[in-house]
């Protein structure tokens, strides 16, 4: 899948530079056409001539070299995925701000392509909450992260903030353009996606809700974005957003508006994902100011919420392709499956809390995928993102 295509390998000032060498030769070996681009500080790591020999080409580290100017924009136009490895906190927060102060981050903000970046830095560096800031900003804007690995770093610290290796890497890198073959079919389709909670007032202070974070849908968003979706985003009550401009995002942060901007919007779209978890039941009457604290217990009385999935599955038609989520502690499959068809749904995305790493908070997610044409397919515990991805392949394969 790396065969032809052409790709920026980026390279920042960390001792992890040593790898891109290795990650260079790789690319080559698989078939890539490589243009690397260094910013000063790499060049403190790893000289030039290495690279420039192992990818055949001149490394280009200036916007002006020998009063010839490096044109940013057609490199960044012409590539089919920039690879920033190693990217430091520096680079990282660079990108995240909008800084161009070198020829890497001039491209990076000229860019039309994929970017991936694949960070490098000391176990504080990464844990600092500024660090984390810039990476989830990265991400938000549809960048796509490498993440670091466990190990022994260079100041003799053992934990998270190595470079991932150059031989993961190259799979990443295979598997994303092969995903992108996969996912051609969502170029130009309307998608209706719906994500994280919901949160239903009990007075102006307090409500009920659950304890989703809205990663799932936004990956789902983001994904089917970068691969020429339109998307219409539901977001629930959380802080997470996704930026893109193929992201149209509305805010739902109760069952009630979810269930009247879904409703709304389901037939102008090709595919509806809810993937929010929307709460079952919501109080009868909310308070118009709060609820003081009383010596007697208090007894709220509950309604169900209207329920969006059942709903857009009596107006589905033969056009549309419809999937749910289901969250499950016991009887996953049973539940699954009878879900499926009382909702008249096309896919069920089964995540069960038996599953360690699975469901609400975590950057992880371990699914089961049953569907109307009697496929029930596991998959191991991956990233949401890689999870998206097979939710996604799974529609365009049998659904469009």
């Amino acid at each position: 899948m790396i065969r032809n295509k052409k790709i920026i390998v980026g390279i920042t000032g960390s001792i992890a530079a040593y790898k891109a060498a290795f990650l260079v030769r790789l690319l080559i070996k698989n078939g890539a056409e490589v243009q690397v681009v260094m910013t000063e500080a790499a060049t403190h790591f790893i000289p030039a001539i290495t690279l420039s020999t192992l990818s055949k080409n001149k490394v280009l580290i200036e916007l002006i070299n020998d009063e010839n100017w490096n044109n940013h924009v057609e490199l960044g136009l012409s590539a089919d995925l920039i690879l920033i490895a190693p990217a430091t906190a520096n680079t990282i927060a660079k990108m995240s701000n909008g800084i161009c102060d070198n020829l890497l981050q001039a491209i990076y903000l000229s860019a039309k392509c994929p970017v991936a970046f694949a960070p490098a830095m000391d176990l504080d560096m990464w844990l600092h909450p500024s660090t984390q800031n810039n990476v989830t900003k990265l991400q938000q804007y549809g960048n796509y992260l490498i993440d670091v690995e466990d190990g022994e770093l260079a100041s003799g610290l053992v934990g998270k903030g190595r470079m991932a290796e150059p031989e993961t890497i190259i799979e990443w890198v295979n598997q994303f353009f092969q995903s992108k073959n996969e996912l051609q079919k969502l170029e130009g389709k309307n998608i209706l996606i719906t994500a994280g909670p919901t949160f239903e007032p009990i007075d102006p202070v307090r409500f009920i809700g659950n304890r989703s974070s809205g990663k799932m849908g936004i990956e789902l968003a983001k994904i089917a974005a970068n691969n020429g979706a339109k998307v219409t985003l539901l977001l629930g009550d959380t802080s997470l957003k996704a930026n893109h401009p193929n992201i149209t995002t509305y805010s739902c942060p109760t069952a009630q508006s979810m269930y009247d901007k879904a409703t709304e919007c389901f037939s102008k779209n090709d595919i509806a994902i809810c993937a929010s978890a929307v709460a079952d039941y919501t109080p009868s009457i909310v308070a118009d100011s709060k609820i003081k604290k009383a010596d007697n217990n208090l007894i709220i009385e509950l309604k169900k919420t209207p329920d969006t999935l059942a709903e857009l599955g009596k107006f589905k038609t033969q056009n549309q392709a419809l999937v749910g989520f289901a969250l499950e502690t016991n009887n996953e499959l049973e539940n699954a499956k009878t879900k499926l068809k009382n909702k008249n749904a096309d896919i069920i995305v089964l995540n069960s809390l038996q599953n360690k790493g699975a469901g609400f908070q975590h950057d992880t997610n371990q699914i089961t995928i049953l569907d109307s044409k009697n496929n029930v397919i596991d998959f191991e515990l991956k990233s949401k993102e890689l999870v998206a991805i097979d939710i996604l392949k799974h529609i365009s394969q049998y659904y469009l």
